[in-house]
């Protein structure tokens, strides 16, 4: 199986076409009737509101969408009229019912070894997207019940763009690979998207660049297209701390078995082209900080240490006495509204204020408390 990520075929150059040939005759060729031409089809902007997109206003996607911006509309009306407050007191104030924690079943934890001698393990926490890739989500967690990830490593990390871990042993025939554990799939159906109607979405108002509508399920960023299909299109976009299937040129090749994340710049490119399966909640910075790998596209070579990867485990299984509390920021709370309106109007310090968010740098708040803190 094939665990790079698919982006060499879309680097490669394509081939120059071929030079003309050179005319082998004297005469004067006649010159060729200007053709009139076809009258273009109105498309939308690729980055115009939902409300501007032309024959789609009472399709499910669209509704959607309306319902989304509407309430996103609602909120902020509401957050404008309170004053404001910084991060840290508005996080203390938030009410209980505010936070939302996610399934332990959703959670994996995983555990780096560091390269210095004697240095705690570097710690990693990964929620699952279930909602929007369910047979991914279903495979990691046989991977991880099976002990697969356990003896594995991080073999690539390239700079401003990802670290990915997997199987150092697998060649890129799939030859050498690791047997995946009894009930683990070898190869699972893309799930690049899901359907926008009957998502609840919490919508930023602005304008994404790279789809007709964004903000957040779940915690996690979210873009979207109401007007693609009648019941529309969602996805998850490519932000910071994002962690997606490695594979192949296939869209089929994917399992779970190799991932990465997102540790530079958003990677918005790679929407739609790579099952997400979710996101580091906690511990984005031990990936990060990893030597930048010297071979091509950020992998380490023969001679490079592949910092190991000592065991993954779900929250779930976990004793009591070891599992974390995790908690989540709503997006469909106040709280969130008001956190929007302060990263939109910022003052104190700043000099000029942009009144704008963006998708990737409104990240929701988490909360991870260790036993005993």
């Amino acid at each position: 199986m094939a665990w790079l990520i698919a982006l060499a075929a879309g680097l490669a150059l394509s081939p120059l076409p071929p030079p003309a040939q050179a005319q082998t005759t004297t005469k004067t060729a006649k010159k060729p009737a200007k053709k009139k031409p076809a009258a273009r089809s109105a498309k939308p902007r690729k980055n115009a509101p939902p409300s501007a997109i032309a024959g789609a206003a009472a399709s499910p996607g669209m509704l959607a969408a309306n319902s989304a911006l509407a309430r996103a509309s609602s909120l902020d009306a509401v957050a404008a009229k309170l004053p404001a407050r910084p991060m840290a007191e508005l996080l203390a104030a938030a009410p209980p019912d505010h936070w939302r924690e996610p399934e332990a079943d959703n959670l994996v934890w995983l555990e780096f070894q560091p390269s210095a001698p004697g240095a705690a393990p570097a710690q990693v926490l990964m929620e699952l997207a279930p909602r929007f890739a369910p047979r991914h989500a279903a495979n990691i967690r046989a991977l991880v019940r099976g002990a697969y990830f356990d003896g594995l490593a991080v073999l690539r990390v390239q700079d401003n763009f990802v670290t990915q871990w997997g199987d150092p042993g697998e060649g890129a025939d799939g030859q050498g690979a690791k047997p995946l554990p009894a009930g683990a799939e070898s190869r699972l159906p893309a799930e690049f998207d899901v359907p926008l109607a009957g998502l609840e979405l919490h919508a930023l108002t602005e304008l994404d660049g790279w789809a007709p509508l964004n903000g957040y399920v779940d915690g996690f960023a979210v873009a979207a297209d109401p007007a693609k299909t009648p019941q529309g299109r969602a996805w998850l976009a490519h932000c910071y701390g994002v962690v997606g299937a490695g594979r192949g040129n296939e869209i089929d090749s994917s399992n779970g078995s190799s991932l990465y994340a997102i540790i530079g710049q958003p990677a918005r490119s790679l929407d739609l082209n790579i099952t997400v399966v979710g996101r580091v909640l906690k511990g984005i910075e031990h990936l990060a900080a990893l030597p930048r790998g010297s071979g091509n596209m950020g992998f380490y070579g023969p001679q490079e240490a592949k910092l190991p990867l000592r065991r993954a485990r779900l929250l779930a299984d976990m004793p009591a006495a070891e599992r974390p509390s995790v908690k989540v920021l709503r997006s469909d709370t106040t709280t969130w509204a008001e956190l929007l309106q302060s990263r939109r109007n910022r003052s104190g310090w700043f000099v000029h204020s942009s009144g704008r968010v963006d998708l990737c740098s409104a990240q929701l708040p988490v909360r991870v408390t260790m036993p005993g803190e």
